[in-house]
């Protein structure tokens, strides 16, 4: 792939405000076909981007002697918010999403785990598939011991259409590893579901 087309883009929405019986060439239409073509390249910008590869300046575990770093038994980034596109609407899906994982031989930059959510959330989406793909990408990148990733998003074509559940939200759950063990990761759901200190 070499990234989104946008003229075939603006020739595509040209031809959808058409068909919903507007005139695409009316004033406050002009632009939109243009403006819809650089939203989804910024959308869908992970489409050719592997997650993996921000994992890759990951650095090994040491001990208090050799100068590398060291870490506790987990490491948790929680509320790393995120928006993705629903690929059965194309409508926006938003929310948070917390990840954790038991580091194996090596740890990496609390930024790189947000990366690795934008990369995955950039693409016509599920929910479900998000949150497996974020918890396959860090068991993969990391060689990970465990790692869980729970993620809490609002569905605009939920919010906007058919049942117009407007107050509700889902939440999904994936995880790897040692923390696949209900007790090891109740434990960390715990630990994500604290309120921050602020």
């Amino acid at each position: 792939m070499t990234g989104v087309d946008r003229p075939r883009i603006e020739a595509a929405v040209t031809e959808l405000l058409l068909a919903i019986g507007e005139d695409p060439s009316r004033p406050g239409l002009v632009k939109t076909p243009k403006r819809v073509a650089d939203s989804y390249a910024e959308f869908f910008g992970g489409l050719e981007v592997d997650p993996v590869s921000h994992l890759l300046d990951a650095v090994p575990l040491g001990s208090s002697d050799d100068g590398l770093p060291q870490t506790s038994d987990a490491v948790i980034v929680r509320g790393i918010d995120f928006r993705s596109i629903c690929e059965h609407h194309l409508l926006p899906f938003v929310g948070i999403v917390h990840v954790a994982y038991l580091p194996g031989e090596r740890i990496v930059g609390l930024g790189k785990l947000a990366d690795v959510v934008e990369t995955l959330s950039t693409r016509p989406q599920l929910q479900e598939r998000l949150t497996e793909e974020i918890a396959d990408a860090l068991e993969t990148g990391l060689a990970a011991r465990g790692v869980l990733v729970v993620m809490d998003a609002v569905h605009r074509c939920v919010v906007a259409r058919g049942s117009r559940q407007a107050g509700s939200s889902t939440v999904t759950v994936a995880s790897r590893g040692e923390l696949t063990d209900a007790v090891a990761r109740a434990e960390l759901m715990a630990l994500i579901g604290e309120s921050p200190r602020g």
